[in-house]
Parts: structure tokens; sequence; C-alpha cells
């Protein structure tokens, strides 16, 4: 079944005096999905979500949603929530509130509709059955934050990783078709944030709303999306899976981007068939020029460490880096260093013979 398009960003350019932000974007994100604006700062990543959220104004192009130009509503206007970076947490209500605030402030027209209390005639009868209505909605999303419990607990008795989750709970209680996420991860420490990646994820697929995320942090953006826009200078470098752009990267800037590579001059030979460091390797499934000149782009852990009389290149360990699972090891062949990940144990000067599988190697046009 084809999935629905929710937000198709048509032609977006954004400036800012002279320079120019986003550069003519486009971009389709559909439904129930979990996307992520993915690059360094000053990529026009953040500016893109704020033109999404109605914060700020394309200067040409179009932001439909669901089918409509959205580009002159404000934000209140659009089916989108926003959790920002800073949590933007009121310090003078209590967890509860921070959380109600979104539905308080929305008008009992409002909750009338969004409650279905339509039939509700008498004005007490019906204020009281908003006023629960509102405490079962946030009691539901603090529960789906991990956060039972806290109602009362105020804003500077909580941790920063709680905090996060209470700007969760306060954007998902109105339902959003869109969530909205800056770099929300960015103020967490490590394992916190590690945590978060799984839980937020899982929260989205709970939901079914659209979370579109932006963040600098490719670990991040690798664990929880579906897809990942990779940005540069404002302009988008590739997007796709995540694992597709992390084995068929289209350039250096992604290739680099998107974990570590070993990116080497090379020549394609004629079909799988390419040469790099002097030496000729089977390759799958590219269609270049008998001769043409490539980028060969080899990750660490795809290099295979095998006996050096069955090695294709043999080389020098120059430094050798225990990470835990893995050692990281940089080798010198022939003036040429090449990183390479390996559970084997190596000493820097002891030699080392390598090897690596056809489907394992990258080819890019140069």
């Amino acid at each position: 079944m084809e999935k629905k398009v929710i937000i198709e960003l048509s032609h977006i350019t954004k400036q800012f005096d002279e320079d120019i932000v986003v550069n003519d974007l486009n971009l389709k994100i559909y439904e129930n999905e979990f996307i992520t604006l993915l690059g360094p700062s000053g990529c026009g990543k953040t500016t893109t979500l704020r033109m999404i959220g109605g914060f700020e104004k394309p200067n040409t192009g179009e932001i439909i949603i669901n089918g409509k130009v959205f580009n002159d509503l404000p934000p209140y206007a659009r089916p989108i929530n926003t959790v920002f970076q800073r949590y933007a947490l009121f310090p003078h209500l209590n967890v509860f509130e921070n959380v109600a605030f979104g539905l308080k402030n929305r008008g009992d027209d409002y909750l009338v509709k969004f409650f279905q209390l339509e039939a509700i005639t008498d004005k007490k009868v019906l204020k009281e059955t908003i006023k629960g209505k509102i405490r079962e909605a946030v009691i539901e999303a603090l529960k789906l934050v991990k956060l039972t419990g806290f109602e009362v607990r105020k804003i500077t008795q909580i941790s920063g990783g709680q905090a996060q989750r209470v700007a969760l709970a306060r954007a998902i209680i109105n339902r959003p078709q869109i969530l909205l996420l800056d770099e929300p991860l960015a103020a967490l420490d490590l394992k916190l944030r590690q945590n978060m990646q799984y839980e937020l994820k899982e929260m989205q697929r709970k939901l079914g709303i659209t979370f579109i995320f932006v963040t600098h942090d490719q670990e991040e953006a690798m664990t929880m999306s579906d897809r990942i826009v990779v940005m540069k200078d404002g302009l988008v470098q590739q997007m796709g899976t995540p694992k597709y752009i992390y084995n068929e990267p289209v350039n250096r800037y992604v290739a680099n981007f998107i974990g570590e590579s070993n990116i080497l001059p090379g020549v394609y030979l004629k079909k799988n068939l390419v040469n790099f460091m002097g030496v000729d390797f089977d390759t799958t499934d590219y269609t270049f020029s008998d001769g043409e000149a490539v980028d060969v782009v080899i990750r660490p852990e795809d290099f295979d460490v095998v006996e050096l009389d069955k090695a294709k290149l043999t080389g020098t360990v120059t430094s050798s880096i225990f990470k835990g699972v893995h050692n990281e090891l940089t080798i010198d062949i022939k003036g040429v260093e090449l990183s390479v990940n390996t559970y084997e144990n190596y000493q820097v000067g002891e030699p080392i013979g390598l090897k690596v599988d056809p489907y394992e190697i990258h080819l890019m046009k140069v």
C-alpha cells in the first residue's frame, strides 16, 4: 500500500540577509514516519524544522501539509507540536500543570470537540467533565513517558532527563499529527541519551505520530530513523534508510559524516572489477565506464584480517586502541593509512594482512 504524504516541502528557499540557509529544498514526509534531518551546525536543518512549525517563513516555495499550503499559518494553527532543545517548561507550575497547560488554554469550545462532549448541555456538568478528561489525558501522557507519580513534583525537583520527558508529554497530549523535535537529547548525558533514543522510537510507534527529528549526531539518527536526510550548506546530500545511506553513500561528505570510512582513489577496470592500492579487487553491481576513476569506500569493520599469505593487502600496525567490543587499528600500507576494526589483538609494529569481500566495496563517482 502506498504511503500517505503528510508534509511536502516544494522548492523551499530561506535566506537571512545575504546567506542562503536552505536552498531549493524538496522533501516528502510520510504519515507515521520517523524522519531525521542530520547535519552539522549551520547546514539548515533547524531552519527547515522551524519553517515546518511556522516559526519561520520561507522566502520562496511551498510548505504543504495534508494537501494544503501552510506558508502563512501561525504555529498554533498547524497540526504540529514542537519539543525544543531547551524544554521551555514553566518553573512556577508543577509537572501536572506543565503537561496540562496546552489543553487548558485551548478554551472550552475546542475541548468539547477534542473530547467529543457535544452531547453535554449542562454547563456545570460540562466544566467538571472537561476537568476530568484533562486529568485523564495528563495521567495517560505521563504514563507514556514513564513519569507516573510525578504529577505534583516541581520542575526544580526533577532531573534533566525527567524534564525532557515532561516536555514530550506536554507535546503529545494534544495528539498532534506531527511532532517536531529540535535536538531534544543534546543536554543529556551519554547513557541517558542512549536510553531515550530507544524510548522515543517506541513512543513514536505506539502513538502513530509523524516525528521529524533534528540532530547533528549520526548515531542518534541511525538508531531511531526510518529515513535520514543528510544536509550540508542548505542542500540535501542524500536521503534514505539508515542502512542504505551507511552502505551506499553518494559522496565523500556523506561517507565521512555517517560513520567512519576509508576512501581510496581507484580505477573501475571493467564490470565487477576495480583496482585500488595497486591491486585488483572483485566488486558487484556497478556500471561505471571501463577505465573510469572512482572513489573506493570501505568501512573499517568491513576489512577481514587474514594470514599474510592469504592477504590481498599487507601492512604494518601503527596504532592499536582497545574499544571494548573491538580493537581499532591504524594500518600503514606503503604510506597510506587505513582504519581497521577487528576482534584480534595486534601490537604496534606487527605485520598484518587484509582482504575485503566484493559486496563490502562501495564505489562513488569522483
